[in-house]
């Protein structure tokens, strides 16, 4: 049997993600923060993990590294609402399989965790040029990455009060793919 392991912040969400998975033949775990999430891929064993990139006060990013090495042969995808290139590439570096935005429908989800479906599913690129907003956005998230999601330090470095970078980071821009 496949064991899923779902790291989610919302429990209602992730009761959801539990029953629509368990119909299709995994024992899923869940977890609610990052030290639950460690804990429960010690004990649980999981063949495949479901990471949210934004987990309260914790970034999933950052659990990507320390759950690779407790469970080094389970498939780990990403699942993020805040979706931008800088985090997908960093996702894929720091060791997850595949990169997802919500909502994802369980087709979607079962064909990454089946490890059948192309690596980061993300916004394809396209060659209009980008705006102007979708370009600072993106500078924002990759400023935000590097700070390991940390917004009081990225606003420092930016130079911008810390609630004007929460606005703008929640103001994803249109030409966004959902």
């Amino acid at each position: 049997m496949k064991r899923l392991l779902i790291i989610e912040d919302e429990p209602s969400f992730a009761g959801i993600l539990a029953r629509r998975m368990s119909k299709h033949g995994y024992e899923c775990a869940l977890a609610h923060d990052a030290t639950q999430a460690l804990l429960k891929a010690r004990q649980f064993k999981p063949s495949h993990i479901l990471l949210d990139m934004k987990l309260a006060d914790d970034n999933g990013l950052a659990l990507i590294t320390p759950l690779k090495g407790a469970v080094p042969q389970a498939v780990l995808v990403l699942l993020t609402g805040y979706a931008s290139i800088a985090t997908a590439v960093e996702a894929m570096r720091l060791g997850a399989d595949n990169y997802l935005t919500k909502p994802a429908d369980t087709a979607t989800l079962l064909k990454v965790l089946d490890d059948k479906a192309p690596k980061a599913i993300a916004p394809e690129v396209d060659e209009a040029p980008l705006s102007p907003k979708r370009v600072e956005w993106e500078h924002l998230q990759q400023v935000l990455t590097a700070n390991k999601g940390n917004v009081s330090a990225t606003a420092r470095q930016l130079g911008m009060h810390r609630r004007t970078l929460q606005r703008k980071l929640l103001k994803k821009p249109q030409d966004i793919s959902q």
